[in-house]
């Protein structure tokens, strides 16, 4: 089997696994690098130009371009005969009753984002062939990136690749499933965000894909991976995490803080501050993160502020709906050595609180 995905956690240097496998690839093996974010394009570039500099056929490529160089571009013809593609409208949409290409296409000739992948789809079947046969011709093998960021049409792409020539690698952590290439679309829903695992499964299941598990975290305290692991429902049969982070400190683990030893704590630590909106939070005056905008990055310590069913779920064991779980798993594995979570109780957790050290007055 050629198809592969690597179901990492987070902190387990997937980035850079795409990285060094590219780093020991023949030199003449044609390789392109997919990822959905404009950082991670960034950070794959600048890695890649370090550790595989000289390896001139991997290309990096985000994910809408690809569809619209690949896809768009070149098959338009095959499905709306005389049409050209003349651009990329990411916030537009289509008007509700609009057929033909102006489902797709804006009145200046531009790809609607929220339809390019429907159209990538449809122009697979609709070239007989042909658009599949030319990336054979152009890419021995292609690898994603943050697999989990993919929905509704795009799964049915990855679906025709599997079944291509190209050697298919993937590497992402559905655990982290907080974006989406097209989050308003029901296509394929039941695969969204942290229902990407099904779809993983059923290609294992199929024969499509092999699967493999990559458990260890390098960044967070072994305390916090074991509580991150916790987050989902047992049912999503997630693997246990193994920390290789050996560092000690005079505060590791996840901790409860009240909101009166709020201002305490940041003094003390100097936390980076998470919450889920903007509209969390107020009660304090600190330097947020939204959680999903944390995505990607590490911290010594952070301190988070909880949602309503993240106060359930620590105080009454009440499991997260997935994407709520997803947010909440991202914000606690930011951290390499500690978490603090703010709340007045704690209910039926076992989480300590934390008090500041009480000053004895000089004489």
């Amino acid at each position: 089997m050629t198809n592969h995905l690597t179901l990492a956690v987070a902190g387990s240097r997937k980035t850079q696994g795409i990285v060094d496998h590219c780093g020991l690839l023949p030199q003449e093996r044609r390789v392109l690098v997919l990822t959905y974010t404009q950082a991670n394009q960034i950070e794959l570039t600048t890695r890649l130009k370090k550790h595989a500099g000289d390896h001139h056929h991997v290309e990096v490529m985000g994910w809408f371009t690809f569809l619209l160089r690949h896809f768009a571009r070149p098959f338009i013809p095959f499905k709306f005969a005389g049409q050209r593609v003349h651009g990329f409208n990411f916030d537009g949409r289509p008007h509700r009753m609009a057929k033909g290409s102006r489902r797709f296409l804006d009145p200046n000739g531009a790809v609607y984002a929220c339809e390019l992948g429907r159209l990538a789809h449809e122009l697979v079947s609709e070239s007989k062939g042909a658009l599949l046969r030319r990336l054979e011709c152009i890419y021995d093998e292609i690898l994603i990136d943050e697999v989990q960021d993919l929905s509704a049409h795009d799964w049915e792409i990855i679906d025709a690749l599997l079944r291509s020539s190209i050697n298919i690698r993937m590497v992402g952590d559905i655990r982290q499933s907080v974006l989406a290439t097209n989050p308003r679309s029901t296509k394929n829903s039941k695969y969204s965000y942290a229902g990407a695992v099904k779809w993983a499964r059923e290609r294992q299941a199929m024969g499509l894909l092999n699967i493999e598990e990559s458990v260890v975290t390098w960044r967070c305290h072994p305390l916090i991976a074991n509580f991150s692991d916790g987050i989902f429902d047992p049912s999503w049969a997630f693997p246990n995490t193994r920390s290789e982070n050996h560092s000690i400190t005079d505060h590791d683990g996840v901790f409860l803080v009240s909101p009166q030893h709020v201002s305490e704590y940041v003094d003390t630590f100097q936390p980076q501050c998470l919450r889920h909106s903007v509209s969390a939070g107020k009660d304090f005056d600190l330097d947020y993160l939204n959680f999903k905008i944390s995505k990607g990055m590490t911290y010594e310590r952070v301190l988070i502020v909880p949602t309503g069913p993240i106060e359930k779920f620590i105080t009454s064991n009440v499991f997260l709906e997935p994407t709520s779980a997803s947010s909440f798993y991202v914000a606690v594995t930011r951290a390499k050595q500690s978490v603090a979570i703010i709340m007045d109780k704690a209910g039926l957790s076992p989480l300590p609180f934390w008090k500041p050290k009480i000053r004895l007055c000089e004489s």
